[in-house]
């Protein structure tokens, strides 16, 4: 099943987007694709648990931790966290 407000990339990304904005406070204009989370993003690895545990509460679904070993974009984190939704 999936869940209905994150079928689409778009979805997904647009959520990160927000989580990234009201949670991490990061600016809006520094985020896109290719923004690298650490970085760019100035994310740290308990910033990076925090949004896993975020989308976890929201497709309530587990998030495997290593399958975020590899993130290291903001597309990266789209793709995965799609990818588990549509599994």
């Amino acid at each position: 099943m999936t869940t209905p407000a994150m079928q689409s990339r778009e979805d997904v990304y647009q959520q990160l987007h927000d989580y990234l904005v009201d949670l991490f406070e990061v600016p809006s204009e520094d985020i896109s694709p290719d923004a690298r989370l650490f970085e760019d993003l100035d994310l740290d690895s308990i910033d990076a648990v925090d949004l896993i545990v975020k989308f976890q509460e929201l497709i309530g679904k587990k998030v495997p931790a290593t399958e975020f070993r590899s993130v290291r974009t903001v597309d990266d984190v789209v793709e995965k966290i799609h990818a588990l939704v549509n599994a």
